[in-house]
Formats: structure tokens, C-alpha cells, sequence
């Protein structure tokens, strides 16, 4: 028999469509009675969680879910927001995860952009999103998903029922993978909307599993790894760890939000060994009264990313015993695509030149493979630190495209690479580190100025807690660096000590010529939103976005 005969049975025999769910259906034969989710009193077994996988999967059915059919939660990290991200696949119903710190309007273009169908969400989000039934004409129903960690509960609201009636009942779906075609759409994962309204990310089943397998590597993730979800859930899929933590038969701890004592008593008392999160929660935990005094050993591990962290944060890190990664990603790289490997040789470095090397954004994930700093016409600029280009990447962790946008998926996609929007430079060793997002870069006379650099050196100062640094309008030079400072509890910082301190350091040019003192405003995943701070500095000004 010819081999063009045989490649129909053939494919049955060596071809398995790749899907994440699979991951649990392996888990669960393999280790069905180890401790699986924790969440305050709640404790399942693998055997448990895939029952509520399937009670979850059965109601979506019985409520007329079915392939293609979008289906959204708004919902904290709980073992039910766990759930949804194998019960929707398992239907090939796509799952339409929310920020949970959106306002209303935004979550009801959301809802109606991804035309989702059902709609999960806590009781406590649910009131102020009033009738969604009449502003979203997808929506069939609203389900109110209360959280066992919560000793009292909110009042369910008029348009929603609950939970318990929408699961009970209801026959359990097996967890048999129903994936056909693994490059179908698994989630739908909506920007910030910095620059506009948010845009929809397709994710497909095969970039989820690729993903989670490349995490589950990176991370040296194992059934002896406890994973404190500080990450929320709704954030590029958690970073897949979803599906990562589950593939490695690890425990989840559900945290419900960042409180630093807790965070610290679940270290202690359930033995984490692992956690992810921006700089911004790393300089939460490390500055509070709870961690003072304490180094953890062994270490835990934790991953940071969605800005780069300063080099000061990072040694304040590792004297408490934390060991970091440091990740890069986007949201249309289903979070991480690139991660800062450490080499045998920099444990010899001090302290100071080994988290310069760790700031860096690195090289790519096992299974990214494709990373390049290019210049405006797509080649590859010097590996010389210097040398300044986009950030741009291809490959199985590149999302699909954006849901109902072709125009702005062939913009992201033109030349054949995706375009991250990132501005960096390739050093010599072939890791990368980041100098900007294409429009933060400070073009002042001339010169380029990285508001990264400025900011890593302001973070040296013993009074500054947290810094931004936008470029801001000048009659002379275009732009100027301004700093936006949030000072240590009890420091008395002045505008002159603050640019003097800059002035030892850097450049003049780069120098911060004016300091604003306050809060910082920030996503629900902790990344400082600069584009707040610089808005309303060029108001009535016509503002350059460079790249």
C-alpha cells in the first residue's frame, strides 16, 4: 500500500491534535486523589476539581453552549475561574476571561464585542453592571459565582441566577478532549486599550498547550510545587499557568487578592513554591512589615514581568529569598515569549552585577524560538548594546490574530513578524533587554532617551518607593524627562534632591527637569499606566508617538 493510502489511518496513529485540556484528563489518571486547589477552607483533590470541570462543562452545554460559542467570566482567582478554563475549551467554546478592575462600560464592550453568550461573574461585580440583558443582545444569562472563601455574601442582583441552579442537576461531561483542530480558538484575551478601545487576542488550543509546556519546563514545575495565585487568572490566561500548574500534577492556592501578610502566611504554612506577578507586587511584598527580617529557604521561585524590574528591587528580592525570573511578553504572546536565563558563571558576579544581568529580558522559551531586534526596515540591528530597534517576534507563543480586526491583525503581522511595539537592543551574548515602548521613548533634541534607564537609576535613591518617568513638553528641546514619584513612608524627598541625585548619575540631558509627587496609576495586573501621566501633560499640545 502506497504511503498516500495510508496517511488516513496513519494520522489516527501519530497525530494527536494539541489542546491544554488534555493536561487535566492526564493529571487526574495519574494522581487522582493528590491535593489539587486550595482556596480559604476549600480543599479538592484532582478527582474533585475534575468533577466541577465537568458539572461546569455539562451546565454550559445544557444552556445551549456549543463550538464557537464565547463564554466570559468576570470573576477573582477561585477554583470556579480555574474551572472555566478547561469546562469552556472542553466544549470548544471559547473563553472570554474579564479584567475584574474595569468599569462597567468597558466590560459591556467586551461582552458585546466578543458577542459572548453566558456571562460568570462575583457577586460583588455583578450590581454595578446593571441590565447587561438589554445593552448586550448576546447574552443569554448572567450567573452569579459566589466565593467559598468569603464568610458572607453579597445579595444576588434581579437579572442574574446562581450558581447552585445553573450547575445543579445537571449530567457530569467527561474531560475526553473534543479537539478536532488545534489551531481553533481557545480564548479570547482583550488588551489594556491604551491607544483605543481593547482588542481581542485569539489564543487557539495548540499556542495554550505549546505555552503551558514551555512554562512547565522553564519553571522546573513539578506534583511537588505549590503555586500561590498572586497573577490574576483573567491576565493572558494567567500566563497559561492554568494549565501549566495542572499538567505538573502541582497544587493551586487561589488568592483572591494581594494582601502581603497573607501571601506571606500561605508561604510559610502551605509551603508555596512558587508565585508570579509584576514588579509592582514583588515591591509590595518586599517593603512590608511582614517580610521584614525573613529569608526564605530553599528559595521560591517567582516570575516577574509586565515592566522591567529595577536592578535595586532585584537585589531587595534575593536577600529575602526569592529566586527571580525575569519574563517578557504580551498579551498577544500569550503572556511570556521570553525569559532572562541564568548562566552557570554570574552566581560568581556580586550582588549588584548579577540583577543588572537579571534585569535584562533574555532570550526566548523553549518552544518560542523566534526573537529579533530590527530597524525600520526589518533588519537586524548590531548586537552591540547599543544599537536601538523594535522588539519583534514569530512562532507557536504569537496569538492567532484579533478577533473581527483583520486590518489591525495585518498590521501587527506586516513583514511576517509580529510587532511587539517595544523598543530594545541585542547584546552581544544574544539576550535582549528592553529600553522602551515605542512611545515612551523621550526624544529631547534630538537625542533618545530612555525613561527606563532614567527610571532604574532614580530607583537607587533610599526615598523612592516608585517612580514613572514620561517625556513632557518643551519650548526648547520638543520634550523634556519628567519623573512622577510615589516617596518611602516618613521620607521628607524634595523636587532638588531627586533631579541632583539623576544629575551624579546620568547624562544632564537625561535627567529628569521636573518631579511630581503622588500616587501612580496602574492596571489591575500592577504595570504603571504611563500613558495617564503623559496624557495629561500634553494636553493642548500635539504629542509625537514615536515608532
Amino acid at each position: 500500500m502506497s504511503d498516500a493510502a495510508m496517511s488516513g489511518t496513519r494520522e489516527l496513529v501519530w497525530r494527536e491534535p494539541l489542546t491544554p485540556t488534555a493536561l487535566l484528563q492526564r493529571t487526574i489518571r495519574v494522581f487522582p486523589d493528590r491535593e489539587a486547589v486550595i482556596h480559604g477552607a476549600e480543599r479538592w483533590t484532582w478527582t474533585r476539581f475534575g468533577e466541577e470541570v465537568g458539572r461546569l462543562a455539562g451546565a454550559l452545554g445544557r444552556a445551549g453552549i456549543g463550538a464557537g460559542d464565547r463564554v466570559a467570566v468576570l470573576l477573582h482567582n477561585s477554583p470556579i475561574h480555574l474551572a472555566a478554563h478547561f469546562s469552556a475549551p472542553l466544549l470548544l467554546a471559547p473563553l472570554v476571561s474579564i479584567n475584574t478592575r474595569l468599569a462597567p462600560p468597558e466590560i459591556e464592550y467586551i461582552l458585546q464585542h466578543s458577542g459572548s453568550k453566558i456571562l460568570l461573574v462575583d457577586p460583588e461585580l455583578a450590581l454595578p453592571l446593571g441590565n447587561l440583558l438589554e445593552t448586550c443582545p448576546d447574552l443569554e444569562c448572567v450567573i452569579e459565582v459566589e466565593d467559598g472563601a468569603l464568610e458572607t455574601q453579597s445579595d444576588r442582583s434581579d437579572f442574574t441566577s446562581s450558581y447552585a441552579s445553573f450547575t445543579e442537576g445537571v449530567p457530569i461531561l467527561d474531560l475526553e478532549p473534543r479537539v478536532e483542530d488545534e489551531d481553533a480558538v481557545l480564548s479570547i484575551n482583550y488588551t489594556s486599550g491604551t491607544t483605543g478601545r481593547p482588542k481581542g487576542v485569539l489564543y487557539t488550543h495548540r499556542g495554550a498547550m505549546m505555552n503551558a509546556m514551555g512554562q512547565i519546563a522553564t519553571h522546573s514545575l513539578t506534583r511537588k510545587s505549590t503555586f500561590l495565585w498572586t497573577l490574576p487568572m483573567f491576565h493572558c490566561n494567567g500566563w497559561c499557568m492554568p494549565w501549566a500548574i495542572t499538567g505538573a500534577a502541582a497544587r493551586h492556592i487561589c488568592l483572591r487578592g494581594i494582601n502581603p501578610p497573607e501571601v506571606i502566611r500561605l508561604i510559610d504554612e502551605e509551603r508555596v513554591t512558587h508565585f508570579n506577578g509584576a514588579p509592582t507586587v514583588l515591591l509590595m511584598l518586599a517593603s512590608d512589615p511582614s517580610a521584614a527580617g525573613r529569608h526564605f529557604d530553599p528559595p521560591i521561585k517567582v516570575c516577574t514581568g509586565g515592566a522591567p524590574p529595577s536592578p535595586n528591587l532585584l537585589e531587595q528580592m534575593e536577600k529575602l529569598g526569592f529566586d527571580i525570573t525575569h519574563l517578557y511578553g504580551l498579551t498577544e504572546t500569550y503572556g511570556p515569549h521570553v525569559y532572562c536565563q541564568i548562566q552557570d558563571d554570574w552566581q560568581d558576579l556580586s550582588a549588584a552585577e548579577r540583577a543588572a544581568k537579571m534585569a535584562r529580558q533574555g532570550v526566548p522559551f523553549l518552544h518560542a524560538l523566534h526573537l529579533r531586534v530590527v530597524d525600520d526596515e526589518m533588519k537586524d540591528v548590531a548586537a552591540d548594546a547599543q544599537a536601538m530597534g523594535e522588539v519583534v517576534m514569530r512562532g507557536n507563543n504569537v496569538m492567532r490574530g484579533y478577533f473581527e480586526d483583520a486590518a489591525a491583525t495585518d498590521e501587527a503581522f506586516r513583514g511576517g513578524w509580529f510587532h511587539s511595539g517595544d523598543v530594545g537592543v541585542m547584546h552581544p551574548d544574544g539576550y535582549i533587554e528592553l529600553r522602551d515602548r515605542s512611545k515612551d521613548v523621550i526624544i529631547s533634541g534630538g537625542e533618545n532617551i530612555s525613561t527606563i534607564e532614567v527610571e532604574n537609576v532614580l530607583y537607587e535613591h533610599p526615598g523612592i518607593f516608585e517612580v514613572a518617568v514620561v517625556g513632557v513638553p518643551h519650548e526648547k528641546w520638543g520634550e523634556v524627562p519628567k519623573a512622577f514619584v510615589v516617596p518611602v513612608p516618613g521620607s521628607s524627598l524634595r523636587e532638588d534632591a531627586v533631579i541632583a541625585f539623576a544629575r551624579d548619575r546620568l547624562a544632564h540631558f537625561k535627567c529628569p527637569k521636573h518631579v511630581e509627587f503622588g500616587e501612580l496609576p496602574k492596571t489591575a495586573t500592577g504595570k504603571i499606566q504611563k500613558f495617564k501621566l503623559r496624557e495629561k501633560e500634553w494636553v493642548g499640545r500635539e504629542k509625537r508617538i514615536h515608532g
